[in-house]
């Protein structure tokens, strides 16, 4: 099995990008608290958009909101096992008040945690202008990638993943 290294910058990064945030939604934000400590919550994305950056609805006055008022780089951590795909995102966030890109992003699942829906005061988005993103996309299942670890082990060789790399989201990024 081969490793690829990839490392892409502009459209190909967005769209890369966009495609891997699509297939697992869900991520760990990451923000650092008044006392220092890294505090990781789960996080529905809203929607990646044709910029590369994430939103997210969340409450106006949460605990996150607070950390990122004090230092606004987040980490995004989307895992997802089962599909066998890795994706660590730094960015740098922003709480949004906007009422129609509010309704733009909307989905009816958002009234779990909003019952009011759009009427809520305390609903507003965090969006999140992404800078570099690191990926890990084993294209097999967890079975193969099981039977290749496997492998690997009894000839005595390295495993290697099957695609790895560094996305440069921000626009204009040039190659260094």
């Amino acid at each position: 099995m081969e490793t690829v290294s990839t490392r892409l910058q502009d459209h190909e990064a967005i769209s890369k990008f966009k495609s891997l945030v699509n297939d697992v939604n869900i991520c760990m934000f990451t923000t650092v608290n008044q006392e220092h400590n890294v505090v990781s919550r789960p996080m529905s994305t809203a929607t990646v958009d044709d910029e590369g950056n994430v939103w997210f609805f969340t409450n106006e006055f949460s605990e996150k909101v607070q950390e990122v008022s004090r230092d606004n780089i987040v980490n995004l951590i989307y895992s997802h096992p089962v599909k066998n795909i890795y994706l660590s995102v730094k960015g740098t966030c922003s709480l949004i008040i906007d009422r129609k890109k509010m309704e733009e992003l909307w989905k009816p699942d958002m009234k779990s945690w909003f019952p009011e829906g759009l009427d809520d005061p305390k609903v507003c988005l965090v969006k999140v202008a992404t800078e570099t993103a690191w990926f890990w996309n084993h294209t097999t299942s967890k079975m193969g990638t099981l039977v290749h670890m496997i492998a690997s082990i009894t000839k005595g060789e390295k495993y290697k993943e099957t695609e790895k790399g560094k996305l440069d989201l921000t626009p204009g990024s040039q190659e260094k």
